[in-house]
């Protein structure tokens, strides 16, 4: 019987230690997105199709945090889509 139990023992408590160590290092090496990129790539259409020049509507949306693209680079959007996205980075 304790030939069973002592390796069970070892690898649960090597799997809590590992456990907690991967948690802390997900709280120490987290990385902060700003939450306007997050409410703009909602705003985006989200068909990713290229036309404003950047990867992708995530993209788009960083570049327009970062002041490296207009609020009106979607092209698919438009209009409404650009109001949005003023009304965010006013605000």
């Amino acid at each position: 019987m304790s030939t069973i139990l002592l390796p069970v023992a070892v690898l649960g408590s090597l799997g809590l230690i590992f456990g907690i160590g991967l948690s802390l290092a997900s709280k120490a090496f987290e990385v902060k997105i700003d939450p306007r990129i997050e409410a703009i790539k909602k705003c985006l259409p989200g068909v990713n199709c290229g036309a404003c020049g950047y990867p992708g509507c995530e993209g788009l949306a960083s570049a327009i945090v970062e002041e490296k693209a207009s609020i009106d680079g979607c092209k698919v959007g438009g209009k409404p889509v650009a109001e949005k996205i003023k009304n965010i980075m006013e605000g």
